[in-house]
């Protein structure tokens, strides 16, 4: 092959064709992985084409059918002629090796194609564009290669496999129920309901402003990276990094932010701050702050991240705060801009095989319970999604007098999983440590904040206290 020619085998071109000829048995499993251009030859493009279409029309292929298809679209010639045709049924004089030849041709198909996108990127590294659009220009004509290469195909259940598996997943979960737990957010209940936050899941946590959807998803993070050595990538289009680092500084140290923003912290804080910005410090928490990040961009620093470290959840702050490529100016293509952000979003999760935790706003209007529709500019939201989260506080809005008397208590918290897809929907009761910014389980007030811990055996003048500040749990009920 010269040195200015692009990689390919016409030897195992001709001969893969010559397959398809004469064994029609390999013809659909080939129809279906081939493309016109894995091949090099411009001749073997139109015979594959002409082939497809024979087949998609339900007749069969051979030395005859393809000649007479290639005659009628005026493309004989440029395949080469009735004498080619005819050498290419003869050339071959068995199909044992078909996928010998198919693995030569897409071989060489993906390297051409890879040595395109070279071209491509120092075409457009040439022009100087910003850093940013210039490495996603690269990666994307890169990643689009690959993705190209990973398409499924289309399979029956014949060979007993899949179902083999399922009942082998069912057969663990029977021995243990948490053969197949998710990454636990480190709230008992909420993960009794859902078994962990589960990979590919796209997890939108919604409540109205100033309820706490940051302090809780960032709950979740400190517990998956802080306490269970996980890696974790924070999208916060909001809020800047020094806040972010500083909600989780206190919530993990279990120390009043308040009173370290007022210069009022003790000796024993000082401490507690220590110890834990050293865990911050070694723990695998990535924090993007970008105040405009489009999901294409979130994708790609996340698909480098997990090659670098591994990946176990994505945080966005928040959904409506995202933009696409394309600029929608009315209100009526913001809301298809949203659809397009959350369909974007599963895929991503379904990409990077992870659970992606995005948070969303709540419609303003509305006084009443948080409900699904409540989801603010697109129902695509819900539908994307699968699971939907609010937060109720119900102390946010209730009178002194309702405080005083018991009737609201304060710092309560619920949980209220309104969708899940695949397990049962229900309602958590947790609390609310504003000067930490933390939730944490209602009967998990009073315990050591290390983890893991075993409860500790509280005594009566415990209980009495604790009872008078709130009650106990109820049970969860389930939809």
């Amino acid at each position: 092959m010269a040195i200015n020619q692009m990689p390919h085998n016409i030897d195992a071109e001709q001969a893969l064709l010559g397959c398809m000829l004469i064994d029609a048995d390999v013809q659909s499993e080939l129809l279906e992985s081939l493309r016109e251009e894995d091949f090099y030859q411009e001749s073997h493009r139109e015979i594959l084409a002409a082939m497809r279409a024979i087949y998609a029309a339900r007749m069969t292929i051979d030395l005859v059918t393809l000649t007479d298809r290639l005659q009628r679209d005026g493309k004989l010639e440029r395949a080469g002629g009735l004498q080619y045709i005819t050498e290419l049924a003869q050339i071959t004089l068995s199909a044992a090796n078909y996928r010998q030849y198919f693995d030569i041709i897409r071989r060489d198909s993906v390297n051409r194609a890879l040595i395109r996108a070279a071209r491509d990127i120092i075409e457009n590294s040439m022009k100087g564009p910003e850093e940013r659009e210039s490495l996603g220009f690269a990666e994307k004509r890169v990643y689009d290669i690959s993705k190209q290469e990973d398409g499924n195909k289309l399979l029956g259940l014949e060979d007993g496999e899949t179902v083999g598996q399922v009942i082998g997943r069912f057969e663990s979960i029977q021995a243990d129920p948490n053969a197949f737990r998710g990454l636990e957010t480190g709230f008992r209940h909420l993960d009794r309901i859902t078994n962990g936050l589960q990979r590919s899941d796209l997890i939108v946590l919604a409540a109205r402003p100033g309820v706490g959807k940051t302090s809780f998803a960032m709950n979740i993070v400190e517990n998956s990276c802080l306490k269970r050595k996980g890696v974790a990538a924070v999208f916060s289009l909001e809020m800047p990094r020094v806040q972010i680092v500083q909600r989780l500084l206190c919530s993990y140290a279990n120390v009043s932010m308040e009173k370290a923003l007022s210069g009022q912290l003790k000796q024993s804080d000082w401490k507690k701050l220590m110890l834990a910005g050293d865990k911050l410090q070694k723990s695998k928490i990535f924090i993007d702050d970008s105040s405009r990040v489009t999901p294409q961009e979130i994708l790609s620093k996340c698909r480098r991240l997990k090659s670098a470290e591994g990946l176990d959840l994505v945080m966005i702050d928040y959904i409506q705060l995202m933009g696409m490529e394309k600029k929608y100016a009315s209100t009526e293509n913001r809301q298809q801009e949203i659809a397009s952000i959350t369909r974007e979003l599963k895929i991503m999760a379904k990409e990077l095989d992870v659970p992606v935790l995005a948070l969303s706003q709540l419609r303003r209007i509305q006084t009443k319970e948080a409900q699904l529709s409540d989801l603010r500019e697109s129902g695509a939201i819900e539908q994307d999604a699968d699971i939907v989260m609010f937060i109720n506080r119900p102390d946010m809005g209730a009178t002194a007098e309702e405080i005083a008397t018991g009737s609201v208590v304060k710092g309560a918290a619920e949980i209220n999983i309104a969708k899940h897809r695949n397990g049962p929907t229900g309602r958590i009761q947790l609390r609310f440590i504003g000067e930490s910014t933390k939730f944490i389980d209602v009967e998990a007030q009073g315990e050591p904040e290390e983890e893991p811990v075993p409860r500790r055996a509280r005594d009566a003048s415990d209980d009495e206290g604790a009872a008078a500040e709130l009650p106990p749990p109820p049970d969860i009920p389930f939809d």
